[in-house]
């Protein structure tokens, strides 16, 4: 089964900045996007960033100009870099990827989730 394995949540301080990595393992034909989404506690979850399977990118405004999402296809893997960190950043990030098995089965795959902590 295919599973996500996210790293590199923690406490940092505003302004500062934080990688967040997801690792996609397993039996799959094809990955045809990447995202990364986040929850506050009490709030609904939203969207961050999203990759696609031919590398367009697209963000959410409040982190525009902040954060970057890319991808390393032979590591199956994607990235979230955030930069100038705000304490609304605050949140857990969940990585999600929507992936073809090998049966052709259009899955929807989450990561167990990570928390970022921005404050002094």
């Amino acid at each position: 089964q295919v599973q996500l394995v996210e790293s590199g949540g923690g406490l940092v301080q505003p302004g500062g900045s934080l990688r967040l990595s997801c690792a996609a393992s397993g039996s799959m034909l094809s990955i045809n996007a990447m995202r990364w989404y986040r929850q506050i506690p009490g709030k609904e979850r939203e969207l961050v960033a999203v990759i696609t399977n031919i590398d367009s990118t697209n963000y959410a405004d409040s982190v525009k100009g902040r954060f970057t999402i890319s991808r390393d296809n032979a590591k199956n893997t994607t990235y979230l870099q955030m930069n100038s960190l705000k304490p609304e950043d605050t949140a857990k990030y969940y990585c999600n990827a929507a992936i073809m098995s090998r049966n052709l089965n259009v899955l929807e795959i989450w990561g167990q989730g990570t928390l970022v902590t921005v404050s002094s």
